[in-house]
């Protein structure tokens, strides 16, 4: 079977919005563009969860969105988070992204008014009949405070410009169920669980930890689209420390933005109410950084 986002298989990565006395610092977002540019990785998701998009203010998302746009140059797609709890929010800011040329729009299910399945299905139709770049769910029940149920996100995918789900329910099932119901292409929210999507027939993932390793994450679903399981079954349980970490230490972007400060490649700056990892956290990074060879 085809899928509809199929040309968004492999590795997206969710990006880290880098700040600088409290501050977008927009010369290290367009060189981290550039370094994932540089990897091959097949897409880049600014102002998600790990973008600190509930910090910005509405000019700063709209601003992120072009400079990582322009720097992308139609080297790598771009497919910046526009969600909302508000559907005319959502509907305004993915027209953005559309009149900036993004590729797509990562939209996040509406979170903390928790509609029915009825308000879910209505807030999706609402976009994608407003604004005609492909739409890609973002299901995260622990964000959302509710999940979106397999049976809607079907029934979206009827919808033309619906094609791609971010699955970050952490349940196969689910995923299955979608797979095999649906033509949409299935990325998983979850690092630690790419390889397991990808063999009940996801496609790829939005990677927090691809921010310092999207190399080796190409890999693994590569290995495994070419049939070699052993080496994607490596690779997985090699990055797997680092997938643990990146969810276990603390609220994500807070692990991998120490992450990036400890190997050189960010600040490390948070905006509140993020705040940075404490020392014991900072201290098991350190010793997993340091296992994997990047420190």
């Amino acid at each position: 079977m085809s899928r509809k986002g199929s040309a968004f298989a492999g590795l997206s990565v969710a990006m880290v919005t880098p700040f600088k006395d409290g501050q977008i610092d927009f010369p290290r977002l367009r060189a981290q563009v550039e370094f994932q540019v540089q990897a091959g990785t097949t897409c880049l998701c600014p102002v998600g969860t790990t973008g600190e998009s509930p910090t910005l203010s509405h000019e700063e998302h709209e601003r992120v969105i072009s400079e990582v746009v322009q720097a992308a140059a139609g080297r790598i797609k771009v497919m910046p988070g526009t969600g909302s709890n508000s559907t005319s929010e959502a509907i305004r800011l993915t027209k953005w992204a559309a009149h900036e040329n993004a590729d797509a729009a990562l939209v996040v299910g509406p979170y903390y008014n928790k509609p029915t399945q009825e308000g879910f299905y209505r807030h999706f139709r609402a976009i994608a009949e407003t604004v005609g770049i492909p739409l890609c769910i973002y299901n995260i029940p622990g964000r959302m405070g509710k999940n979106i149920e397999p049976d809607t996100i079907c029934q979206l995918g009827e919808l033309e410009n619906v094609t791609m789900v971010k699955e970050a329910t952490g349940s196969l099932d689910q995923a299955s169920q979608i797979i095999s119901a649906s033509g949409l292409t299935v990325l998983s929210g979850d690092d630690s669980l790419t390889l397991p999507l990808l063999s009940v027939g996801g496609e790829g993932v939005i990677s927090v930890v691809g921010n310092i390793l999207p190399c080796e994450l190409i890999q693994l679903c590569a290995a495994f689209a070419a049939g070699d399981v052993q080496k994607a079954r490596h690779l997985h349980h090699r990055l797997f420390p680092l997938c643990r970490d990146m969810l276990g230490l603390s609220t994500n972007p807070i692990p991998i933005k120490a992450a990036m400060k400890l190997i050189g490649r960010d600040s490390g700056e948070l905006r509140l109410p993020m705040t940075p990892l404490d020392e014991a956290g900072e201290t098991k990074l350190r010793r997993t950084l340091d296992a994997y060879g990047l420190l």
